[in-house]
């Protein structure tokens, strides 16, 4: 099969289309055709050498979700699912190649009305955001909460989980274009970069209380003003880092307000804990995406052959929703 293979520490340059063995499934895994795949900055992480992924995963093979086709059955893969079987899901590692093995309780049955260059812009962005609002920010329909990158993937999606759940949503990005499109998807308060201080706009949209939850991708430059934000007893969680790792932590403000600071990644989750929020998201988000409550938000797309161009426009910061890789017809 071709893949895409890490051939040393860079960007977009240390990448290659190679032809590698296919994978054979074991236990309960599936093969899964792959006919498209979603790019994540962790991709772009993991060709620098610093997200190096987990064991039992390829650790040359970058991609965290897919989009096809059941194409084989282990020995232990006793159903429902059957070889032809349109499924999505994340993995570990391995979905930029033309075939990924995945537990059969992680493949999920891809909606009817969304084809695969639709559904692979979805797994990594909706399973994050719909864990980080409701199962780690326990958001209780109906309350508040602040997104922070809303152009992202991620972001996209967290707009639109915390908008169906009819809760009050606050929304940053580096530009005012982002903030408006993001409109469309249910964002009800834009926070323009050019206000300031996101934490006093939104005690000033509050009354001063503050919201419940902000679901954090900024890191350091952003926690005093993050806990600023939040409301009494509330909860910041931490799903990324672009601005940095490391910074001072005014403990007065957590002791003073209750709060709690909630750090999160799915990737180096243990196996039921990642079954346990794909669960999840079959079980309401996949609703939503068959009713067009919810949808992905696709910024570009690319076939494998231009696997560099993909990247390059992953890293630009112009992307609004996600870079998508078309291993094949779709």
């Amino acid at each position: 099969m071709r893949a895409i293979v890490i051939r040393g520490k860079g960007g977009a340059e240390a990448l290659e289309v190679r032809e590698v063995p296919t994978p054979e499934p074991k236990g309960d895994q599936v093969r899964v055709r792959v006919r498209a795949a979603g790019l994540n900055r962790a991709d772009l992480m993991q060709a620098r050498g610093m997200y190096p992924a987990p064991p039992g995963a390829p650790a040359d093979i970058p991609g965290l979700e897919y989009a096809g086709e059941v194409d084989a059955l282990g020995p232990d893969a006793v159903g429902p699912l059957r070889v032809g079987d349109r499924v999505f899901g994340i993995v570990a590692g391995g979905g930029q190649a033309e075939y990924v093995l995945t537990p059969e309780r992680m493949a999920v049955p891809i909606p009817p009305g969304l084809d695969f260059v639709q559904a692979a812009a979805i797994p990594e962005a909706f399973i994050t955001a719909h864990d980080a609002i409701r199962t780690q920010g326990e958001l209780e329909p109906g309350g508040t909460v602040l997104i922070h990158a809303v152009g992202s993937g991620v972001g996209t999606a967290a707009v639109q989980v915390a908008h169906a759940m009819g809760c009050t949503v606050f929304g940053t990005s580096r530009t005012s274009e982002k903030l408006q499109k993001a409109r469309a998807l249910g964002l009800d308060h834009p926070i323009d970069p050019a206000e300031g201080d996101f934490a006093r706009v939104v005690r000033e949209r509050t009354d001063g209380r503050g919201v419940d939850v902000v679901i954090d991708f900024l890191g350091a430059p952003a926690l005093a003003a993050n806990l600023a934000a939040l409301a009494i007893r509330g909860r910041l969680v931490v799903v990324g880092l672009l601005g940095g790792a490391s910074t001072t932590l005014d403990l007065n403000i957590v002791l003073r307000k209750r709060l709690t600071i909630i750090g999160t990644t799915l990737r180096a989750r243990p196996i039921e804990e990642k079954l346990a929020a794909t669960r999840r998201f079959a079980e309401q988000v996949v609703p939503w995406l068959t009713r067009g409550v919810v949808r992905p938000v696709i910024d570009g797309v690319f076939d494998l052959d231009q696997y560099r161009e993909a990247q390059v426009r992953l890293e630009s910061n112009q992307v609004f929703g996600k870079v998508i890789l078309r291993l094949s017809d779709s």
